[in-house]
């Protein structure tokens, strides 16, 4: 069977995740329903990451067998055809090898968290970033971040529900870079590694939101850090502001 990747953007606002769920919209879904609309047979669309309800991807990776061959841009045109009403679009797709697998096959995955600082709400970027009302250290963040990288057991940044079967993870970016703004800052925390842990990168988010607050140290994150306690985390980061930037093949 021919097998394909695609490259697909979305907002996740409206879906329950990435992963295929009952009775509930996901993101996995609505694609192998759209494939199905043009190939007439069920397939299954298998992702790079299974990202969580809420959160969004500029370049998500998949592949999809399919029973005959296609022209890589009219599976692209026609998928997107039938996506027309959903916040899902397929950016490129291509012919790839049977060994290809979009989960497997990749060697590093990059996020970006978007946090805005203001006291008025959000409009434009209203369930896609992260509205602190108060200012933020962001040098501060970036400081404490840098002593997170490497190879460590992550149980304190970890959900209570994630299925990994090891905690120990290699952290190989965690920046935080800030942008002034005429009423606020707009804040990237950048994180990059071979595959995370679930929540793992809201978790340290919102860690790290305690550092540009103030209320802890950089000792006090790797004190949690070590603790390898899931109760020394700071507040999880929400979902909208995440977005899986790229995964790397």
């Amino acid at each position: 069977m021919p097998r394909y990747k695609l490259t697909i953007e979305y907002d996740g606002t409206p879906y329950k995740g990435w992963q295929r769920q009952n009775n509930q919209s996901s993101v996995q879904q609505t694609l192998e329903k759209a494939i199905e609309g043009f190939t007439r047979y069920p397939v299954t669309v298998f992702g790079a990451g299974r990202t969580d309800a809420g959160v969004h991807a500029k370049a998500q990776i998949a592949h999809v067998d399919l029973n005959e061959e296609w022209d890589p841009f009219r599976i692209c045109n026609a998928t997107n055809a039938h996506l027309r009403d959903a916040t899902i679009a397929v950016l490129a797709c291509e012919r790839v090898d049977e060994d290809f697998n979009a989960r497997f096959s990749a060697t590093a995955r990059h996020y970006i968290y978007r946090v805005i600082t203001r006291r008025a709400p959000l409009t434009i970027d209203a369930k896609r970033a992260w509205n602190v009302k108060v200012p933020l250290d962001a040098e501060a963040m970036h400081m404490a971040a840098q002593k997170l990288l490497g190879l460590h057991d992550f149980t304190t940044f970890r959900s209570t529900e994630c299925q990994a079967r090891s905690p120990v993870k290699t952290l190989a970016r965690l920046d935080v870079v800030s942008t002034d703004m005429v009423d606020g800052q707009h804040i990237e925390i950048h994180a990059s590694a071979p595959s995370f842990l679930h929540n793992q990168v809201r978790s340290l988010v919102g860690s790290l939101k305690c550092v540009g607050e103030g209320k802890w140290t950089s000792a006090d994150l790797v004190s949690a850090l070590e603790a390898r306690d899931r109760k020394r985390c700071g507040p999880v980061a929400p979902a909208m502001g995440l977005y899986l930037e790229k995964v790397i093949y």
